[in-house]
């Protein structure tokens, strides 16, 4: 007969099994998050009653006017409070491959009453994304899901404008969690520059400028 202890050491075990088999196969394949899950990427028990949510928020630095790309949106939980913040002359770019997903952030932003948000249904590495567009573009427990890490980066460094900012959030208990090390390495290899760094090795936030234009330099156009 299996004791309390023996089921909880059991359960354990497969926890740590599927994590490491999701990782991995995840290597291979876009394994999102599955959009039946979308409950848990911004319940009070992951987020901190929105503690962590404004504190992702504070690091962007965010004024009016300004266009954000959150990459991989999930239900909104932060492409809401971001549309928010840069108001009605800017404009957040809210991008998932899953329809459920962006199916849900277009509900929350209708009973926001928001309609500076638009909404993509794309991978990142397609190469849909206009350069030298973007302000800010945050990565928030993404880039483990993605097969091609550095192709995503690279298309992420042209979609943002010289100077721009790109904000990785990663978190151990994520099955596809980057370390800071992991990050650092793909997004210098695309031409990023660290400027922050929030947290600890379990659970943090990075910060990664696109060198700005030398003077008399002209921004080209988009593409």
């Amino acid at each position: 007969m299996i004791s309390g202890l023996d089921l909880v050491i059991i359960l354990i075990a497969l926890v740590i099994i599927i994590s490491l088999a999701w990782r991995f196969a995840s290597r291979r394949f876009t394994l999102p998050c599955p959009v039946f899950m979308k409950g848990l990427l911004d319940t009070p028990f992951t987020d901190g009653v929105s503690s962590r949510t404004q504190k992702t928020i504070q690091y962007l630095n965010l004024s009016p006017g300004m266009i954000v790309l959150d990459a991989g949106c999930g239900p909104g939980r932060l492409t809401i409070p971001i549309a928010e913040r840069v108001g009605s002359h800017g404009e957040v770019t809210a991008i998932d491959i899953q329809e459920g997903m962006l199916r849900e952030a277009k509900k929350r932003a209708h009973m926001a009453h928001l309609t500076n948000i638009r909404f993509l249904q794309f991978d990142l590495w397609d190469g849909k994304l206009k350069s030298n567009c973007y302000d800010r573009v945050i990565l928030i427990t993404v880039l483990g899901e993605i097969p091609d890490r550095e192709e995503a980066l690279r298309q992420l460094f042209r979609a943002l404008k010289p100077g721009g900012i790109l904000l990785v959030e990663e978190t151990i208990r994520d099955p596809h969690f980057q370390t800071r090390r992991t990050v650092k390495r793909f997004c210098v290899a695309v031409g990023f520059i660290e400027k922050e760094f929030f947290g600890n090795f379990f659970s943090y936030t990075l910060t990664l400028e696109k060198p700005p234009l030398p003077k008399n330099n002209k921004l080209p156009d988009h593409a």
